[in-house]
């Protein structure tokens, strides 16, 4: 009892301080980007120092990095974790993501601990690491919908500022009134690509943060269109309505291979999870069969080699039904 004691405080202190050390750089972060903005500097004025000479007031209380942001720094994990947040449409930092998955993965380890019966109480490492991945997954996965909302309404936006250049509207105007006109999430980019070309950013640099933000392969044909017709001119307005009838028939090509690979899908996914399902039942209604898997070494080995490849099997038939158009 006195050794899970002990185990338990380690755990809280050593999330506390994580949290702490991500606090520091959420509050430092948002500060230095409010800074670089006033200043207008650059990210290769900020690695070059080119900036140095800005006001002595801004550079005295410039805060220290943060261990957390030199670790992601080290690992380059934070500007994907920042572009990961931004393609679902949040307002979280990544030091608030970090928070989260670190009380979930407590959470989890905590409840397994002291919930399970020895000596399946050594798996609540797994149910940790399975906390502190839901909040990353579960960004994924509203990111994946954003992204495919964003896809469905896209070739009318197309269609929108095709016919509104044909009315006499400039391109840039168009892109202003997409926000008015569509619901989020498209109207919420385009009117950020707007912004930021009202601002004083260049078109070709607006448009490529555009399909930064959006990593769509429609988006790329969009963004490509527009450019090479800015440098060799042409009429955008009639490009823009053969570019909507192409993607909405890769849409519909794509509905048609997705309904036709469902049952492989599907049973990819029933035979995964039917071994997980078995072990789960047999845990209660023969422990001691559970067991020999977990107290065992040779069980040990079984059940590691089974689950290998159990993942193996599932990514193999995931890549079979995954069919890119």
């Amino acid at each position: 009892m006195g050794y899970t004691i002990l185990v338990f405080l380690f755990i809280v202190g050593g999330t506390y301080a994580i949290y702490m050390a991500f606090g520091k750089q959420a509050g430092a972060g948002d500060v230095q980007r409010v800074k670089d903005r006033l200043l207008g500097k650059t990210k290769t004025e900020k690695q070059s120092g080119a900036a140095a000479d800005a006001p002595s007031l801004i550079k005295s209380d410039e805060p220290t990095t943060s261990v957390a942001q030199r670790i992601l720094n080290n690992l380059r994990l934070a500007d994907r974790v920042e572009a990961m947040i931004e393609m679902a449409g949040m307002r979280w930092t990544t030091a608030k993501l970090m928070q989260t998955a670190l009380g979930f993965a407590l959470a989890g380890f905590c409840l397994a601990w002291f919930m399970l019966p020895p000596p399946f109480d050594a798996f609540a490492w797994g149910f940790g690491l399975a906390g502190f991945a839901g909040p990353f997954l579960w960004i994924i996965r509203k990111g994946k919908a954003r992204l495919k909302k964003f896809e469905e309404q896209f070739p009318d936006s197309l269609e929108f500022v095709a016919r509104s250049m044909r009315a006499g509207h400039a391109f840039s105007v168009s892109l202003e009134m997409i926000h008015r006109e569509f619901a989020d999430p498209l109207a919420t980019e385009f009117r950020r690509t707007f912004d930021e070309q009202n601002l004083g950013l260049p078109l070709e640099n607006a448009l490529q943060n555009f399909a930064k933000r959006v990593p769509l392969l429609e988006v790329h044909f969009f963004v490509s269109a527009v450019l090479l017709q800015k440098r060799t001119g042409g009429n955008l307005s009639e490009l823009l309505d053969k570019l909507a009838v192409i993607i909405r028939e890769r849409f519909k090509l794509r509905g048609k291979i997705k309904a036709i690979s469902a049952h492989g899908r599907i049973t990819a996914t029933t035979l995964s999870i039917i071994p997980l399902a078995v072990a789960f039942l047999m845990f209660y209604t023969n422990r001691e069969y559970i067991e020999f898997f977990v107290k065992d070494p040779t069980g040990n080995q079984m059940a590691g080699v089974a689950i290998f490849f159990q993942l193996v099997g599932y990514l193999i038939m995931k890549k079979i039904v995954s069919i890119e158009i």
